[in-house]
């Protein structure tokens, strides 16, 4: 409480008020112990100095995250701090390491999907905005790093949120041990899918909560030692057994009986249920129907939950079975039988029940009859049976359904427990406690005893651990504690269950008595506590009693709590239940031993609820606990209502206030040296003297107060309770004076500018008089000066016209005369000119005639003399001609026959490639034609055969005439010498020949290193065969037919008149020799085709065997040299280039099968395994992109549209295709010579090519990730230092002297321009792409927007008007960085920091409350969406100026919007994502390089000395 001394008029206070618990006001006057405050309400009160509590008048309007760093720590500033962030939406806030949730019972999406769970993994507690997530993350780091098992007991009461907060935690903490799911469900889904299962069965209605938790569930998700879930399992404690036989109005059973009740018709008939209201279990309360539940599809999706967790079908329908028989048991009424004090089922309806119990138990009829009216009473010498009375029976009959009950309930955990496993190795464990919190009803049975005596054990738990905290951060500041007090509730726990004098030993004792009641039970209490502090007895009640806990006084009614405490082990339920028929029901009831099992024993159930207490305790105490209070706002479960009363009675129950009264016997109050010295430096300026630290400050500031019992700390200040209002009162004094000064100073200013206003007007009067006159006698002065002027002006014009008159005349009179004599003398000179001109065309004419007729006539000679020896040699070639001219054509048709046939054999060996398909198709074509033309051959050489004969016979029949034969002489030798002529000429044609073989020999072993695999060699072979083939076919019948034609003509030349006068001899061996030369040619075509046969079946393998080893040393001499770092030419990488043409060259591209390029994919990928290496990876990144855009130009799918491709001319591999290679036009050379400078040249790709493709531009992709996640790797850690001002109290400022402004650049912005400066720099001398350098820094600035806007958001500290001039500043150095490095590089990296940008000048612009939203949202933070706005708004606070953030008026108009789009999960979502996709296509690539670029480059000068390698200096 306040103290009357520190409280003044103008003091702001906290009154009590009977509706909202507290309110806050303004001391208007102090009378002694009494003052009047004025409340925020319009009411004025008066109240006592001590009823009231002091207001932080500087708390910030939306509250602080953690409750300790309050001001003042007390029952209304928690509960206003509360409320203030709850109108927020801010649902989380902590109490030290305590968490607070308020139910917003709204739906808020954004708070808990993953990116927010990757925000708070490896997170400082406390550094980012309160979360269940926090809590999770610290208990599995405090297990990892110590290997200490831990527990997080979540409390609260009846629809707070403790099931909610329990899965999230369950979330967390599977996302952090990330065990991969087993048959598709991971740990938290299988515990999740429990839950229906559980709440069907351990769930009921109460008059708080429509599905209460009516047992404690304790979770325990076991690590194994690599911190993974390794298993997981569910441990029930304190299920309320009571509620199966007696249920209070207006609140229900357990929710199952329901649901079967309104199963299926079939399953109703089969279990023979009915209507709830008929059943006795159910019927003692009005309640049967919940609104807003269906029953029956409850009952369908429990059995589907029960599938998911393993409960197979017969399983399930023995549950129910029991359930439905523990309804029937209920309607078993007894009346008295025939024998004393015995019983007997009452009517028929009972007898049905019995029967029907007996059937759904599949036991005796008779036998549970007698074990729900009989005993057994076993004696040591006979065994006696007893008749029990109706009372008792019915008592009986009630401990069967309980046991039975329970026993069910067991059964299922353990069955959830094997279906979700569990790990017997893990050593540590995370346990999450969701158990029912503190009731306090107007009817308080047995029920609420108990749940209020767990709630007691677990505040005594909850209290040491909250002074563990306490003596912990006393012992971390290293200060004096030992004489604070700790407070307990050792005394309520002794009054309730210390034996033998508790409340419990007491209840259980008036059990065991026949005929206690419960106002003999009550009697005794009040006789056993009459002096007992915590113990009292109602003053209008006979049996009630009330126990003062720890939060607040509990009356409780004894009518029904001996009843709801007796639970007897009958053994003859026992017996009967383990011989039962039905298995599951024989499962629940295992035989007992026997000693055991033959009498009943009386067993109470709050002895057993106190016993797995104790079990719970000891389980809890054996882990390092984490605590979250859950709290309802409002009882009508609808956001945006805060009941101060209730959530105050609530913060009373889950034990906060508790723990704020345990920091108030130590030291409440809490401050940092610098915030301490910034708060109060004011009450001794002189302290601020610039000599001294923080520390020192403080410690003579608390001094100069006078204080004590204060401690200081290491990092902090400590004050005890009341002494952070004393100094808030004399600060209140200082400020008071100060603002007396300053309004006698501000009253003085107005003034002094007033008068100095007035002077100044006076004086602006007198200079406007003064200028009026002196402007009228400057004008009269400037009139007479005008008139002096103008005369001036008059007589020099009529002085000036009077001269430029006589001048222009004599000017004229000049001109006439120079002109007059000029023309004479050109009139003379164009005279002389032309009689010059035409002398000397006279002259040309004369001698160009002349020279035209000896022309004439010396070319007349000249062609006289050449007509005659061109016709003297034209008869000399007319005679050989006849001679010759035949054989020559033939030969000539022959040359361009074979010229045709060689090139149709290149245009083939050109479209292998395509012909790959179709080549059995046109093999089987090639042979049909070769038998045709084999046909045709012999065809021919049969007519020949009998053309010859026809000629011998015709020869045979001419008359032999014996004359002289005559000799020409003179022919002969013109013959002999033509034969000579010929020979030389087809010995020179060897020469050639020869020549040109060696020089195909040359050419061919260049080719062979040409070629690219075995199976192409051979198709070629194939091909040349067959080209041999046809081609010597073709020239075997070309020979015959002009064969044929000579013959022909010499029968024509030689007429049959003259026939006697030749011999038959010559003829006959003419036709002979024609004949044998055909045969000859014949029998040389097979000796011809016969050795390339050879050739093709001996050869082909070593040729294929060595062209593969050639093959195999270029691709590692290649590899070897482009390993290195080979540098640059020209600006492009020289190693992709060298690939390129290497590539090319091979005609790799074109095969459909080859390695080279899986060589050069596995030498890329273990080049860039130093991933850390910026540099190394920059220069592959080089080399891989260049090499993708030169494929990307080059190759298409085969069958693809576009340009035709440039092919090389395949080299000639016959003699007669060599001989016409040679003879080739100089035209076609030149082509080829221009296709083959071209660097880029299309080809169509085969499918190795293609997937060379693809894998390269993975390996670009990967490696542009590697550089850009090195970058931001390397930037996160400053981004983390970036988001914050360094902390400079006002102390250091006023002691310095200078402050931190947006002129003093930080060192960690400094780094970041390093970075970026370092990186762009590795870029640049490696000759990257610029795009691809552009998306680099593109996507890192997207990376620094997204850290630095995702801390402004979750980080309260970082949303203050110093943090934003701060961060402002350095987002200036990266303006300034984007414009060195220009939009080549940077591109629109500027443009990504739009989020920050936008947040950070709302930050820094001044009085915010005169902004309206529409201004906010068009013109200051257009890309900031609502839910961001919202948040920066209500964490925005103004260290500097204590300036106020945006009015009320626009917070709830964000508010009613983020109202409406709740639903939308992602428009709620606040935080960026940051996008680590690949932001580029190869496309890209192609846009910024161009194929001329490589013109000029230059292939690795290692290769270039290699021979196999001589194609690259082309």
């Amino acid at each position: 409480m306040a103290a009357s001394t520190s409280l003044v008029a103008g003091s702001l206070v906290w009154v009590e008020d009977p509706d909202v618990s507290w309110i806050d006001g303004e001391v208007t006057e102090v009378n002694n112990k009494d003052i009047k405050v004025l409340c925020t309400s319009g009411k004025t009160v008066v109240v006592k100095a001590s009823n009231v509590y002091p207001k932080d008048a500087e708390a910030p309007p939306c509250g602080v995250d953690d409750m300790t760093k309050l001001a003042y720590l007390h029952e209304p500033g928690v509960l206003q701090n509360l409320r203030s962030r709850y109108d927020m939406n801010e649902i989380y806030t902590y109490t030290g390491n305590i968490l607070i949730a308020v139910n917003p019972f709204m739906r808020l999406p954004h708070l808990y999907d993953s990116h927010m769970m990757a925000q708070y993994k490896g997170a400082a507690f406390g550094e980012l905005s309160p979360h269940p997530f926090a809590v999770a993350d610290v208990a599995y780091r405090l297990m990892i790093n110590e290997g200490i098992s831990q527990s997080i007991l979540v409390s609260g009461e009846s629809g707070a949120g403790k099931t909610e907060s329990t899965k999230l935690l369950m979330r967390y903490l599977a996302y952090m041990g990330g065990r991969a799911v087993s048959e598709g469900r991971s740990v938290e889904q299988q515990v999740l899918e429990s839950n229906p299962v559980l709440e069907a069965f351990g769930n009921a209605k109460t008059v708080r909560n429509n599905n209460s938790s009516r047992f404690g569930k304790f979770v325990e998700i076991q690590f194994d030692n690599r911190g993974r879930i390794s298993g997981a399992a569910i441990r029930t404690y304190l299920l309320e057994r009571s509620r199966v036989c007696q249920v209070s109005d207006p609140e229900r059973n357990y929710h199952c009986f329901y649901m079967l009740c309104a199963a299926p018709a079939e399953e109703i008939q089969k279990y023979k249920l009915g209507n709830p209201r008929t059943f006795h279990y159910l019927n003692q309360s009005n309640c049967y129907k919940l609104d807003g539940v269906d029953d029956s599809e409850e009952y369908i999706a429990t059995k589907r939950a029960m599938d998911i967790v393993g409960i197979s079908s017969d399983e399930q329908d023995a549950i129910f079975r029991v359930v439905a028989a523990i309804l029937h048991l209920g309607n078993i009424e007894f009346a008295k039988g025939k024998e004393i004090d015995s019983s007997v089922p009452k009517d028929e309806k009972s007898w049905f029940h019995l029967r029907t119990v007996a059937e759904l138990f599949m036991c005796d009829v008779k036998a549970l009859e007698d074990s729900l009216c009989k005993r057994v009473i076993v004696t040591r010498d006979e065994t006696i049976t007893k008749w029990l009375d109706p009372e008792s029976a019915v008592l009986s009959r009630d401990a069967l359904a309980k046991i039975v009950y329970c026993k069910l309930f067991d059964w299922i955990v353990d069955k959830i427990n094997n279906s979700i496993g569990q790990d017997p190795d893990s050593k540590s464990l995370i346990g999450v406690l969701d158990i029912y919190g503190f009731e306090s009803f107007k009817t308080n049975s047995f029920e609420q005893f108990c749940i209020n005596l767990t709630n007691e054990k677990l505040q005594q738990h909850f209290n040491q651990h909250v002074f563990k905290m306490e003596q912990e951060e006393y012992t971390k500041e290293e200060i004096d504690w030992s004489y604070i007090e700790f407070v307990d509730n050792k005394d309520v726990l002794d009054l309730i269950e210390k034996k033998p004098g508790g409340i419990i030993a007491l209840l259980d004792e008036a059990c065991m008595f026949p005929r206690s009641t419960h106002e003999t039970f009550a009697q005794k209490l009040y006789q056993t506590f009459k002096n007992h502090q915590r113990f009292s007895k109602p003053k209008l009640s006979r049996s009630d009693f009330t126990i003062c806990h720890y939060a607040g006084d509990v009356t409780y009614q004894t009518e029904l709590f001996l009843d709801k405490n007796k639970d007897y082990v009958v053994a003859e339920h026992q017996a009967l239940l383990s011989a039962s028929k039905c298995s599951f029901v024989a499962g629940l009831f295992p035989v007992l031993a026997e000693e055991s099992s033959k009498q009943s024993k009386f067993s109470s159930i709050g002895s057993r609820f106190k016993q797995q207490l104790q079990s719970l305790l000891e389980t809890l105490s054996a882990t390092e606990p984490h605590y979250i209070r859950c709290v309802k706002p409002n009882n009508v479960l609808k956001p945006a209502i805060f009941e101060n009363k209730n959530v105050l009675q609530q913060l009373r129950c889950g034990g906060v206030m508790e723990a704020i009264r345990i920091s108030m016997a130590g030291y409440p109050t809490r401050k940092q040296f610098d915030e301490f010295v910034d708060r109060f430096g004011i009450l001794a300026p002189e302290v601020l003297d610039g000599s001294s630290d923080d520390v020192t400050a403080c410690k003579r500031l608390l001094e100069k107060a006078g204080l004590e019992g204060y401690q200081i700390g290491k990092s902090k200040v400590f004050l005890r309770a009341g002494q952070m209002a004393e100094l808030d009162g004399r600060r209140s004094e200082v400020l008071g004076r100060s603002a007396s000064i300053i309004q006698r100073k501000v009253r003085s200013y107005l003034a002094r500018r007033s008068f100095i206003l007035l002077r100044r007007y006076a004086t602006q009067i007198q200079a406007v008089c003064r200028g009026q006159l002196t402007r009228r006698v400057y004008e009269s002065m400037r009139t007479e000066a005008a008139c002096l002027r103008i005369q001036r002006e008059l007589r020099m014009y009529f002085a000036r016209k009077f001269y430029k008159d006589f001048c222009s005349s004599a000017v004229s009179i000049q001109t006439g005369m120079r002109g007059m004599v000029a023309r004479n003398e050109l009139r003379f000179r164009k005279q002389t000119q032309a009689a010059i001109v035409i002398q000397s065309q006279c002259r040309k004419y004369l001698a160009q005639s002349h020279y035209l007729m000896l022309k004439r006539a010396a070319i007349t000679t000249q062609c006289a003399w050449r007509g005659k020896v061109a016709r003297k040699e034209l008869r000399i070639l007319k005679m050989a001609a006849r001679e010759t001219g035949a054989l020559q054509a033939a030969k000539n048709k022959l040359e361009k026959q074979v010229e045709e046939l060689t090139w149709r054999l290149q245009l083939e060996k050109r479209m292998r490639a395509d012909m790959e398909e179709a080549k059995t198709q046109e093999n089987a074509k090639l042979q049909s034609a070769l038998k045709e033309m084999q046909n045709q051959f012999k065809e021919t050489k049969e007519m020949l055969m009998k053309e010859f004969e026809a000629a011998k016979r015709e020869a045979e029949k001419v008359p032999v005439i014996q004359e002289v034969p005559v000799v020409d002489n003179a022919m002969l030798e013109k013959l002999k010498s033509e034969n000579e002529k010929l020979k030389s000429l087809v010995s020179s044609l060897e020469k050639k020949i020869d020549v040109t073989e060696k020089k195909f020999e040359e050419i061919n072993k260049v080719s062979e290193e040409r070629l690219k695999q075995a199976l192409e060699a051979e198709s070629k072979i194939v091909q040349l065969k067959t080209a041999m083939h046809r081609l010597l076919e073709e020239k075997f019948s070309d020979t015959e037919s002009e064969n044929q034609i000579l013959r022909q003509q010499t029968l024509l030349t030689t007429p049959v008149r003259k026939m006697s006068a030749h011999p038959p001899i010559p003829v006959a061996s003419n036709l002979e020799n024609g004949h044998h030369m055909n045969e000859e040619s014949r029998s040389n075509e097979p000796q011809s085709a016969t050795p390339v046969k050879k050739f093709g079946t001996e050869s082909d393998s070593k040729l294929r065997r060595s062209h593969i080893d050639r093959q195999h040393e270029n691709v590692d001499a290649l590899i070897n040299c482009v390993m290195k770092n080979i540098g640059f030419s020209q600006g492009k990488p020289v190693a992709a280039f060298t690939i390129y043409r290497c590539l090319l060259h091979w005609k790799s591209f074109e095969a459909e099968r080859t390695s080279v390029f899986d060589r050069l994919i596995q030498m890329i990928g273990s080049a860039i395994e130093t991933e850390d290496n910026n540099e190394h990876m920059a220069y592959w990144l080089s080399n891989t992109s260049t090499l993708l855009f030169l494929l990307q130009e080059s190759l298409k799918g085969a069958g693809g549209s576009g340009a035709t491709p440039h092919r090389k001319p395949p080299s000639a591999t016959s003699l007669f295709g060599r001989m016409a290679m040679g003879f080739r036009s100089p035209s076609s050379a030149n082509l080829a010579a221009a296709s083959a400078l071209a660097v880029v040249r299309q080809v169509e790709a085969k499918y190795p090519a293609l997937l060379f493709k693809q894998q390269l531009a993975a390996y670009v992709e990967k490696i542009y990730g590697i550089i850009r996640d090195n970058l931001k790797k390397e930037l996160s850690s400053l981004l983390s230092l970036c988001i914050q001002a360094p902390r400079t109290s006002k102390g250091s400022v006023l002691r310095s002297g200078r402050s931190f402004g947006k002129d003093s650049p930080s060192t960690h912005w400094q780094s970041i321009i390093d970075s970026l400066n370092t990186l762009l720099s590795t870029l640049k001398q490696n000759f990257v792409p610029p795009v691809l350098v552009q998306k680099i820094f593109t996507q890192t600035f997207s990376y620094i927007n997204v850290q630095l806007f995702n801390s402004l958001l979750l980080r309260r500290e970082c949303c203050t008007f110093s943090n934003g001039e701060y961060v402002k500043a350095g987002l200036a150095e990266l303006e300034q960085w984007c414009c060195q490095a220009k939009d080549e590089y940077a591109g629109c990296s500027w443009d990504e920091l739009k989020h920050i940008r936008q947040a950070v000048g709302f930050l820094v612009i001044h009085q915010k409350y005169r902004i309206s939203y529409d201004e906010i949202i068009n013109d200051l933070c257009p890309i900031l969406s609502v839910q961001q706005l919202y948040r920066i708004c209500t964490l925005y606070w103004d260290d500097n100026y204590n300036t106020r953030s945006v009015s009320p008026d626009v917070i709830s108009s964000m508010r009613v919007l983020m109202t409406e789009d709740s639903n939308n999960a992602v428009s709620s979502s606040f935080l960026l994502d940051d996008n680590s996709g690949i932001p580029f296509s190869v496309d890209d690539l192609s846009n910024t390089l161009q194929e001329k670029d490589f013109l000029d480059v230059k292939p690795a000068e290692e290769l270039l000395e290699n021979r196999a390698f001589r194609f690259l200096h082309e």
